[in-house]
């Protein structure tokens, strides 16, 4: 469930006309921006920002860019693409931090359907003038680019059906391939990037009912290189992936100095899809509602948007 809820009438011309007036004199309404900008589903938000051209002449996003500021400039700015130009920024991002940024890379190939990956490296071939694919392997190398760059290209099969006996063998195959730390990981590879995600939760179920643990918890005892911390974040991504933006969310927050650019990550690409199950699951592991341990975290306008996001007014 989203947390994200937009008006079912809304006038984007007015929208438009709102936002040119919190552009005009000294400083910026940002109160304006998050009150419109942070209550409008894509599709309003795109028509907003059409209509905004062809009354101003200028492209909304680029004055929000100009307008605001810091962690609140980014956040707007994301929330304000559409998803797949989003994700073709985020992978962009995440391929200019190097090893800080793999996880990024796996997540978006792993989360979304093939059809959604499929227009995430339509944008950044547009966006960027080069593909998707191209950056990772230059960034990378050995059996991590072998698995990213299989991640990124994969198109998955997207039905429910299960080969039982399949999932047996492939799980012993995985076993063989983490237990052999310096081993061949090119079956491993072959399996996490072209199976169904269907097939793979029970290749995942039947290694757990064989060898007594989660594969998860086998690749985090042995995650010691960016090869094994990929695979365990594909794997968990595949798994439940509500379960992963969690933990994500869970280290952004209780870090040292908040992680603002993983908050701002999960918030504005989960708030129109599953936040809301996101959020009850960060409830039930912390005792504690995602709002209000975000609030403590996090200050000013930032604050307000990221709160609005997550549907608590302010």
């Amino acid at each position: 469930m989203a947390t994200l809820i937009a008006p079912i009438t809304f006038s984007p011309g007015a929208d438009a006309e709102a936002l040119h007036k919190a552009f005009k004199g000294w400083g910026t309404d940002e109160k304006t921006v998050i009150a419109i900008l942070g209550h409008r589903n894509v599709y309003q938000r795109q028509q907003i920002r059409k209509l905004y051209e062809e009354m101003y002449q200028e492209d909304l996003i680029k004055r929000l860019e100009s307008e605001l500021t810091g962690d609140f400039e980014r956040s707007v700015y994301r929330w304000m693409l559409e998803p797949a130009d989003r994700d073709a920024v985020l992978a962009n991002v995440a391929i200019k931090d190097g090893s800080k940024g793999y996880h990024v890379i796996v997540e978006i190939a792993c989360v979304l359907s093939s059809e959604e990956l499929l227009a995430a490296r339509r944008a950044y071939h547009h966006r960027y003038k080069r593909s998707l694919e191209e950056d990772v392997a230059t960034n990378t190398s050995g059996d991590l680019r072998q698995l990213l760059v299989g991640l990124v290209t994969s198109y998955r099969y997207g039905g429910d059906e299960i080969n039982a006996r399949l999932a047996k063998t492939e799980s012993d195959i995985l076993h063989s391939s983490i237990k052999e730390k310096k081993g061949n990981h090119e079956e491993a590879i072959r399996i996490l990037t072209t199976r169904s995600k269907t097939q793979l939760l029970a290749t995942f179920n039947r290694y757990r009912d064989d060898h007594g643990a989660s594969i998860t918890k086998k690749l985090l005892d042995d995650a010691s290189d960016d090869f094994r911390k990929a695979l365990h974040t594909a794997i968990r991504c595949i798994n439940d992936h509500k379960k992963y933006y969690e933990k994500v969310l869970r280290n952004a927050i209780k870090r040292v100095g908040t992680d603002e650019d993983a908050l701002t990550r999960v918030v504005v690409s989960r708030a129109e899809k599953d936040l809301r199950n996101i959020a009850e699951i960060y409830y039930k592991r912390n005792s504690v509602h995602l709002e209000d341990a975000v609030a403590k975290e996090i200050s000013g306008d930032y604050k307000k948007f990221i709160l609005t996001l997550l549907g608590k007014d302010v």
